[in-house]
Protein backbone atom coordinates (compact mmCIF):
# COMPACT_ATOMS: atom_id res chain seq x y z
CA UNK A 1 0.00 0.00 0.00
CA UNK A 2 1.22 3.40 -0.66
CA UNK A 3 1.96 5.72 1.98
CA UNK A 4 0.27 8.82 2.36
CA UNK A 5 3.62 11.35 1.32
CA UNK A 6 4.18 8.67 -2.08
CA UNK A 7 0.35 8.97 -2.99
CA UNK A 8 0.53 12.96 -2.30
CA UNK A 9 3.34 13.10 -4.84
CA UNK A 10 1.89 11.21 -7.87
CA UNK A 11 -0.74 13.31 -7.36
CA UNK A 12 1.27 16.66 -7.93
CA UNK A 13 3.17 14.78 -10.78
CA UNK A 14 0.58 13.86 -12.54
CA UNK A 15 -1.09 17.64 -12.49
CA UNK A 16 2.26 18.89 -13.24
CA UNK A 17 2.71 16.69 -16.38
CA UNK A 18 -1.62 17.37 -17.20
CA UNK A 19 -0.48 21.07 -17.31
CA UNK A 20 2.63 20.99 -19.73
CA UNK A 21 2.42 22.61 -22.94
CA UNK A 22 2.20 19.08 -24.86
CA UNK A 23 -0.68 18.13 -22.58
CA UNK A 24 -2.36 21.61 -23.28
CA UNK A 25 -1.88 20.74 -27.07
CA UNK A 26 -2.74 17.89 -27.15
CA UNK A 27 -5.78 18.78 -25.52
CA UNK A 28 -6.74 21.79 -27.99
CA UNK A 29 -6.05 19.18 -30.93
CA UNK A 30 -8.78 16.92 -29.09
CA UNK A 31 -10.99 19.88 -29.03
CA UNK A 32 -10.61 20.96 -32.89
CA UNK A 33 -10.93 17.64 -34.15
CA UNK A 34 -11.48 17.79 -38.14
CA UNK A 35 -14.91 16.89 -39.28
CA UNK A 36 -15.05 13.19 -40.54
CA UNK A 37 -15.75 14.16 -44.27
CA UNK A 38 -12.26 16.05 -44.25
CA UNK A 39 -9.56 15.78 -46.18
CA UNK A 40 -7.10 16.54 -44.04
CA UNK A 41 -7.39 13.40 -42.21
CA UNK A 42 -4.69 12.15 -44.83
CA UNK A 43 -1.28 12.24 -43.86
CA UNK A 44 0.62 13.71 -46.65
CA UNK A 45 3.94 15.66 -46.74
CA UNK A 46 4.32 18.75 -49.31
CA UNK A 47 7.12 21.23 -50.13
CA UNK A 48 5.81 24.82 -51.93
CA UNK A 49 7.24 26.85 -54.11
CA UNK A 50 9.82 28.83 -52.08
CA UNK A 51 10.87 25.28 -50.19
CA UNK A 52 9.41 25.11 -47.17
CA UNK A 53 8.27 21.99 -46.24
CA UNK A 54 4.13 21.16 -44.62
CA UNK A 55 1.69 18.79 -44.17
CA UNK A 56 -1.50 18.71 -46.16
CA UNK A 57 -3.24 19.79 -42.67
CA UNK A 58 -1.54 22.48 -42.39
CA UNK A 59 -3.65 24.24 -45.19
CA UNK A 60 -7.13 24.05 -42.48
CA UNK A 61 -8.06 27.18 -41.37
CA UNK A 62 -8.96 29.03 -44.27
CA UNK A 63 -11.01 28.30 -47.40
CA UNK A 64 -8.91 26.19 -50.54
CA UNK A 65 -9.37 26.15 -53.93
CA UNK A 66 -7.62 23.15 -54.92
CA UNK A 67 -6.41 21.41 -57.87
CA UNK A 68 -3.69 18.44 -59.67
CA UNK A 69 -2.03 19.75 -62.41
CA UNK A 70 1.60 19.53 -63.82
CA UNK A 71 4.05 22.12 -64.91
CA UNK A 72 5.11 20.55 -68.28
CA UNK A 73 1.42 20.66 -69.17
CA UNK A 74 0.74 23.18 -72.09
CA UNK A 75 -2.93 23.07 -72.81
CA UNK A 76 -5.41 22.13 -69.44
CA UNK A 77 -2.87 22.51 -66.58
CA UNK A 78 -2.60 26.49 -67.95
CA UNK A 79 -6.35 26.51 -68.33
CA UNK A 80 -6.90 25.53 -64.69
CA UNK A 81 -4.67 27.57 -63.55
CA UNK A 82 -6.38 30.73 -65.42
CA UNK A 83 -9.81 29.15 -64.64
CA UNK A 84 -8.97 29.93 -60.73
CA UNK A 85 -7.23 32.94 -61.20
CA UNK A 86 -10.66 34.20 -62.51
CA UNK A 87 -12.89 33.35 -60.16
CA UNK A 88 -10.79 34.44 -57.54
CA UNK A 89 -10.30 37.93 -59.50
CA UNK A 90 -14.49 37.90 -60.26
CA UNK A 91 -14.83 37.69 -55.60
CA UNK A 92 -15.57 40.91 -53.90
CA UNK A 93 -12.25 41.70 -52.01
CA UNK A 94 -13.46 40.97 -48.85
CA UNK A 95 -14.07 37.50 -50.13
CA UNK A 96 -11.02 37.38 -52.21
CA UNK A 97 -8.83 37.72 -48.92
CA UNK A 98 -10.08 34.80 -47.72
CA UNK A 99 -9.53 32.47 -49.92
CA UNK A 100 -5.82 30.64 -50.54
CA UNK A 101 -5.32 28.86 -53.71
CA UNK A 102 -2.96 25.23 -54.07
CA UNK A 103 -2.09 23.66 -56.97
CA UNK A 104 -0.97 20.37 -56.42
CA UNK A 105 1.94 18.75 -59.02
CA UNK A 106 0.79 14.99 -60.38
CA UNK A 107 4.62 14.98 -61.29
CA UNK A 108 7.04 15.53 -58.30
CA UNK A 109 9.96 13.96 -59.44
CA UNK A 110 10.24 16.64 -62.49
CA UNK A 111 8.54 19.38 -60.61
CA UNK A 112 10.73 20.69 -58.15
CA UNK A 113 10.37 23.61 -55.98
CA UNK A 114 12.31 26.00 -59.00
CA UNK A 115 9.93 24.91 -61.29
CA UNK A 116 7.17 25.28 -59.57
CA UNK A 117 8.39 28.60 -58.46
CA UNK A 118 9.02 29.66 -62.73
CA UNK A 119 5.20 28.44 -63.16
CA UNK A 120 3.65 30.88 -59.99
CA UNK A 121 5.80 33.56 -61.69
CA UNK A 122 5.03 32.59 -65.60
CA UNK A 123 1.09 33.04 -64.28
CA UNK A 124 1.63 36.14 -62.15
CA UNK A 125 -0.21 34.93 -59.35
CA UNK A 126 -0.48 36.53 -55.48
CA UNK A 127 0.45 35.83 -52.58
CA UNK A 128 -2.50 33.35 -51.79
CA UNK A 129 -1.14 30.69 -54.27
CA UNK A 130 0.77 27.78 -53.14
CA UNK A 131 2.00 25.32 -55.85
CA UNK A 132 2.91 22.12 -53.85
CA UNK A 133 5.34 19.07 -54.62
CA UNK A 134 3.67 16.24 -52.70
CA UNK A 135 6.24 13.28 -51.59
CA UNK A 136 6.07 10.61 -54.59
CA UNK A 137 4.35 8.13 -52.25
CA UNK A 138 1.37 10.47 -51.25
CA UNK A 139 0.19 11.83 -55.02
CA UNK A 140 -1.86 8.99 -55.19
CA UNK A 141 -3.67 9.02 -51.93
CA UNK A 142 -3.62 13.20 -52.91
CA UNK A 143 -5.50 12.32 -55.94
CA UNK A 144 -8.12 9.90 -54.47
CA UNK A 145 -9.34 11.97 -51.47
CA UNK A 146 -9.74 14.78 -54.30
CA UNK A 147 -11.26 11.99 -57.09
CA UNK A 148 -8.37 13.42 -59.33
CA UNK A 149 -8.03 10.55 -62.00
CA UNK A 150 -4.74 10.38 -63.85
CA UNK A 151 -2.72 8.02 -66.28
CA UNK A 152 1.19 8.85 -67.31
CA UNK A 153 1.74 8.45 -71.29
CA UNK A 154 4.58 7.04 -72.72
CA UNK A 155 5.11 10.48 -73.82
CA UNK A 156 5.77 11.92 -70.40
CA UNK A 157 2.60 13.55 -70.42
CA UNK A 158 0.00 12.59 -67.90
CA UNK A 159 -3.79 12.46 -68.64
CA UNK A 160 -6.10 13.98 -65.83
CA UNK A 161 -9.16 14.91 -64.34
CA UNK A 162 -9.44 19.15 -64.77
CA UNK A 163 -11.04 20.21 -61.83
CA UNK A 164 -11.16 22.58 -58.99
CA UNK A 165 -12.25 21.78 -55.96
CA UNK A 166 -12.94 23.97 -53.32
CA UNK A 167 -12.28 23.26 -49.27
CA UNK A 168 -14.10 25.15 -46.25
CA UNK A 169 -11.80 25.84 -43.59
CA UNK A 170 -11.68 22.00 -42.28
CA UNK A 171 -10.52 20.74 -45.19
CA UNK A 172 -14.86 19.47 -46.38
CA UNK A 173 -15.67 19.52 -49.94
CA UNK A 174 -17.73 22.50 -50.69
CA UNK A 175 -18.39 22.54 -54.48
CA UNK A 176 -16.17 20.95 -57.32
CA UNK A 177 -15.86 22.32 -61.14
CA UNK A 178 -14.67 20.65 -64.01
CA UNK A 179 -12.28 23.08 -66.06
CA UNK A 180 -12.90 23.45 -69.83
CA UNK A 181 -11.94 26.98 -70.57
CA UNK A 182 -10.07 29.72 -68.38
CA UNK A 183 -13.94 31.61 -68.13
CA UNK A 184 -14.88 30.96 -64.57
CA UNK A 185 -18.51 28.61 -64.57
CA UNK A 186 -21.13 31.07 -62.85
CA UNK A 187 -22.43 28.56 -60.87
CA UNK A 188 -19.62 27.27 -59.67
CA UNK A 189 -18.26 31.18 -58.90
CA UNK A 190 -21.79 31.54 -56.94
CA UNK A 191 -21.24 28.64 -54.56
CA UNK A 192 -17.72 29.61 -53.67
CA UNK A 193 -19.39 33.14 -53.05
CA UNK A 194 -21.93 31.57 -51.08
CA UNK A 195 -19.23 29.55 -49.15
CA UNK A 196 -17.10 33.10 -48.25
CA UNK A 197 -19.81 35.03 -47.27
CA UNK A 198 -20.42 32.17 -44.35
CA UNK A 199 -18.76 33.87 -40.81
Amino acid sequence: MKSPIISLVLGIAVAMAAATPQAQAAGTTTAQALPGKSLYHLQAGLTDQHGNALRWDALRGRAQLVSMIYANCHLTCPLVIENAKAVQKLLPDAQRERLDIAMISLDPARDTPAVLADLAQRHRVDTHWRFLQPQADDVRALASVLDVRYRFREDGSINHTSVLVLLDADGQEVARSEVAGAAANPAFLDKVRDALAQP
